[in-house]
């Protein structure tokens, strides 16, 4: 649908709480699903990196977010209910921060599910 204007770190809009998508919202996605996945393929072509994309960085205070590692995924009101107990340090981006590279430490392993 269209690519739009990543929001950097320092915007106030940031720091706000997404909402949570209510079931009769679903159909509505499709074209914030389209324009997350279009932002995230140009910031790649311009970057070349990136995996992931959420929607408040593009200004949409909705708890969705789009990733592609090795195939394309929608996340909608993610929840994290499996942790493994092992931990490693990665290094990690945000497209928020796009001169940034910080090592983190991030569960070995995690599941989610949706909560809808």
């Amino acid at each position: 649908m269209a690519v739009r204007e990543i929001l950097l770190l320092g915007n106030p809009k940031l720091y706000e709480e997404s909402k949570t998508v209510k079931r009769e919202e679903l159909e509505e996605l499709e074209s914030l699903v389209e324009d997350l996945r279009d932002t995230l393929v140009d910031f790649r072509d311009e970057c070349g990196w990136g995996r992931a994309i959420a929607a408040p960085q593009i200004g949409v205070l909705k708890s969705v977010v789009f990733m592609h590692v090795n195939e394309p995924v929608v996340l909608i009101n993610p929840v994290i209910k499996l942790r493994s107990r092992r931990k490693v340090f990665v290094w990690d981006d945000c497209l928020s921060c796009p001169d940034l590279l910080v090592k983190v430490r991030r569960y070995r392993r995690c599941k989610s599910s949706t909560a809808t």
